[in-house]
């Protein structure tokens, strides 16, 4: 905990939402029931045209704040909005279809204090309803993030997962409103930039597959934006002798079509960055995509035997 002589919250939950209240109460739900960190959950409607900030302020929490864009504005800025708002030493930022272990913050924090890190991630596991793991996702060291960010963004779960000083996260400028599918990744590198990071090797994140799920509509955005980062980047990158992987990139994004159904569409986004970067691997994977997701899962390595038992959380979040 911190000094007494700081009354507020330890950390501000920041969550962005928009018409999608039955999805984020489970996150708003899962901020709120930290142990042993005092938060407040900072959640930021987006534009909502359903009932959302209307349910989200029946919430008796005093904890809970939330906050209204009259027009939807877009990820960047509503986690932004959140930041301002922001009375914690730390921000935490939670997607609203994501689910956390009560101790995340907990373990983050006291890690972070103890080397002096700016910011902070965890393990993380792909989950779908209710609480079934489908794969344990890589942690990377964090000695290797100024030089491996600059290939491909490596932290685990998204913009669920980091948890950052609030003075580093305002002082590099939050996240970019330039960008949509590709903010996190940004904001990781200039973080990585500006300050050390530790890694918490326990799983403490749920990354939430479903039908809705914003990389499934990402594929035709990506090329223009990963083209923005990179041109942003371009200098330090090159100092590090680093490059941005785009075939990486459009794996993720073809992925994406495979778990929405989309067959075709998939094999074309495989098919398409195998001729312009130059890669066999997702020529074959283009092939692959038309035997669906089954096909990807079966020759995919499986991690699942590897993950912690400790997990009774993933179910609970339901």
């Amino acid at each position: 905990m911190t000094s007494d002589l700081f009354s507020g919250p330890d950390v501000t939950v920041v969550i962005p939402t928009r018409d999608r209240w039955p999805v984020v109460r489970r996150a708003v739900s899962c901020a709120l029931r930290q142990v042993d960190v005092r938060v407040e959950v900072v959640v930021v409607d987006d534009g909502s045209a359903d009932r959302t900030t209307k349910h989200l302020r029946a919430i008796a929490d005093p904890r809970l704040k939330v906050l209204r864009l009259p027009t939807s504005q877009g990820g960047a800025r509503a986690r932004n909005a959140g930041i301002a708002e922001a009375r914690g030493r730390w921000v935490a930022f939670l997607d609203d279809d994501d689910i956390w272990s009560p101790h995340k913050l907990r373990l983050q924090l006291a890690m972070a204090r103890a080397v002096r890190a700016g910011f902070a991630y965890s393990r993380a596991v792909c989950v779908e309803a209710p609480g079934t793991v489908t794969r344990l996702m890589a942690l990377p060291s964090p000695g290797s993030l100024p030089v491996r960010l600059r290939r491909t963004n490596v932290v685990p779960a998204g913009a669920s997962n980091v948890v950052v000083r609030r003075s580093l996260v305002r002082r590099v400028g939050g996240f970019d409103e330039d960008l949509d599918h590709l903010t996190d990744w940004d904001l990781w590198i200039r973080l990585a930039e500006a300050a050390p990071a530790v890694a918490c090797d326990e799983v403490t994140v749920g990354y939430v597959q479903h039908a809705s799920n914003r990389y499934k509509t990402a594929a035709p955005f990506v090329d223009a934006e990963l083209e923005y980062l990179a041109a942003k980047h371009h200098s330090a990158t090159m100092a590090v002798g680093a490059e941005f992987d785009a075939a990486q990139l459009a794996r993720g994004a073809a992925f994406g079509y495979l778990r929405a159904g989309q067959r075709v569409a998939a094999a074309g986004v495989y098919l398409r960055s195998a001729i312009s970067h130059r890669n066999p691997g997702n020529a074959v994977r283009a092939a692959g995509a038309l035997l669906g997701e089954e096909f990807r899962d079966r020759v995919a390595r499986d991690t699942r035997g590897i993950v912690q038992p400790e997990l009774a959380w993933l179910g609970n979040a339901w």
